[in-house]
């Protein structure tokens, strides 16, 4: 048994996810969350800088610098933005991020303009059942047939432009939170900020306990992960090993639970680090932690945007497992409890190589193993002795 990381206070965990859902944050949008997650961070005193648009970037001192790692959790959400002002006063919309108008239906909304807050509604365009019957089911899902109605005289074009109302103008959707007694949790957005809030939690645990990391620790708080940039420009530190933190998908076909944390093998980016990876699945069966292992195939996360920009550096991901994620989403405090304990372990526990400190290697002496190979050829009876190979073949006429 490793040594037992600081416990995590869960309500404080509730309590900062709380209030991130409060603040809309879609994609473009975010620099109120930015205002939020930096405050935390000074009240915890850990140091931090921002970047031009609006990332955050850590350091959780440790015992030395390098080889350094960070974690990374993404303060986006998805959203939508006008695409265009019809005729009728209302609204066409285009999504920020990837997600499907079938859950954009029936939300409400915050249209921010230039000069204030318009609220409204996501509708079908055949909205009224009295009006169309039957035909409302017939309408095609697409976002090209839902449209805003303005909580304001709005029945031409002319009436909503002289609103403020205008091309690009950004739309938020309520986050409509319910903590049950159960231990459930849903709302919209949950997807990063549930993330957040369990690395948050991690780093008050640390910080509080006095425990200091044997490596030095950064960690990351993006603003543009559901667009695909995510984390590419955010390690200006020798970072040799990522842990992206996000969501976990559970549904039909998935291995993921509410109940759980989840390490993803791998995603629509391709497979994480086996060393990385595996660090992290040793140190939730050591520290008692419920953990999973899953595949994301319609997946993309901060850790391999930083692997896309260029960066060397080993990538894992860990996940709170939700579901109907990019919906109407819903996790358990069960989860985000062990996401949280296992960041912490992670953040506390020794570089997965520390020959990782040199970001290359002028001989095999310090490189890692997967399975070994002559272990793999000697157990493999169908793979001929490569010395009878060569035998057989100089005795051939």
């Amino acid at each position: 048994m490793s040594t037992k990381t600081p416990e995590p206070d869960l309500n404080y965990l509730k309590k900062v996810l709380l209030e991130m859902l409060a603040i809309p944050s879609p994609t473009g949008f975010t620099d109120t969350i930015v205002r939020y997650v930096a405050e935390r961070l000074e009240e915890l005193g850990i140091d931090f800088e921002m970047t031009r648009r609006g990332t955050i970037r850590a350091t959780l001192k440790g015992r030395q610098n390098s080889p350094d790692r960070a974690v990374s959790a993404h303060l986006d959400t998805i959203g939508a933005s006008v695409r265009e002002v019809l005729e009728n006063g209302r609204l066409a919309l285009t999504p920020v991020g990837c997600w499907s108008s079938r859950f954009a239906e029936g939300s409400r909304v915050s249209v921010f303009t230039d000069h204030g807050v318009i609220r409204g509604s996501v509708l079908p365009l055949m909205a009224s059942g009295h009006a169309f019957n039957t035909a409302v089911d017939t309408l095609p899902i697409s976002w090209d047939h839902v449209e805003l109605r303005l909580d304001a005289y709005s029945t031409t074009r002319a009436d909503c432009e002289s609103l403020g109302v205008n091309v690009g103008d950004f739309v938020a959707f309520d986050p409509l939170p319910e903590f049950t007694d159960s231990g459930h949790i849903s709302a919209r957005h949950l997807d990063d900020k549930a993330g957040v809030a369990a690395l948050l939690t991690a780093l008050k645990a640390i910080v509080e306990s006095g425990a200091q990391p044997l490596i030095d620790c950064h960690p990351l708080f993006t603003i543009t992960e559901e667009t695909g940039s995510g984390a590419a420009a955010a390690l200006p530190w020798d970072v040799s090993e990522f842990v992206g933190i996000d969501i976990a998908p559970v549904a039909p076909g998935q291995r993921s639970s509410e109940h759980a944390v989840s390490v993803a093998m791998q995603d629509s980016g391709g497979p994480y680090d086996y060393h990385l990876s595996r660090h992290l699945l040793k140190l939730a069966t050591e520290h008692e932690l419920p953990v999973r292992r899953d595949q994301f195939r319609y997946y993309f996360s901060d850790a391999h945007s930083a692997i896309t920009a260029g960066h060397d550096i080993r990538i894992a991901l860990l996940a709170f497992g939700c579901d109907a994620t990019h919906g109407y989403e819903r996790t358990h405090i069960d989860s985000l409890a062990a996401l949280s304990r296992l960041l912490g372990a992670y953040i506390l526990s020794p570089p997965v190589f520390a020959s990782d400190a040199k970001p290359a290697h002028s001989s095999l002496e310090n490189f890692s193993h997967q399975i070994e190979h002559d272990a793999q050829m000697e157990s493999d009876t169908r793979v001929p002795n490569v010395e009878s190979l060569i035998g057989h073949k100089e005795n051939q006429p």
